[in-house]
């Protein structure tokens, strides 16, 4: 039964299906998510927890702010997706010796062995997600991606993509 209150025109959902770049890219990263998550689940990992290691793979261990700036999350956020990492013993999260407030987050041994095992799975996952595109290519279609996290409408952190503060030194973090 149809109420009598207006509705958005169907010609107008077609036209939001059609032309969203939000949705676009909602569907691509959970496809993406999917595929790699089935890839490194034998290696008792997600795509998430991989990025995430991955992040924390640094000459010194990062603040908690600057993990979640890299990966584009909150810090309750990337506080929940670290409890199962921590507690499997991969990641250990300590004060700072300098801030007592602050802690830092690091890989354990076990931490860096579960990258590197999954880390071949990882590069051939990429290599054929790579192949795939052909315009735009790779390199392009990452610079498209960093503009819009950097979009100003957006809640954006204003430092470049991919480049983090760590013990007072630019560092940038390779990615998936």
């Amino acid at each position: 039964m149809r109420s009598s209150a207006p509705t958005v025109p169907f010609q107008t959902t077609l036209h939001v299906r059609d032309r969203c770049l939000c949705l676009h890219v909602q569907r691509a990263a959970r496809s993406l998510a999917r595929r790699f998550d089935e890839a490194l689940r034998p290696h008792g990992l997600t795509n998430e927890q991989f990025s995430l290691l991955m992040s924390l793979n640094r000459p010194e261990p990062p603040v908690i702010g600057a993990v979640a700036k890299l990966l584009g999350t909150d810090r309750t956020t990337l506080t929940a997706a670290l409890k199962p990492l921590v507690r499997e013993g991969l990641a250990a999260v300590v004060p700072d010796p300098d801030d007592r407030r602050a802690r830092r987050i690091s890989l354990t041994a076990a931490g860096h062995a579960r990258l590197l095992a999954a880390l071949p799975v990882w590069h051939a996952q990429h290599a054929a997600l790579e192949a795939t595109l052909t315009a735009p290519g790779p390199d392009e279609l990452r610079n498209g991606l960093d503009a819009l996290a950097a979009w100003p409408g957006a809640a954006a952190d204003p430092a470049s993509p991919g480049s983090v503060q760590s013990a007072g030194t630019p560092e940038t973090v390779p990615g998936g």
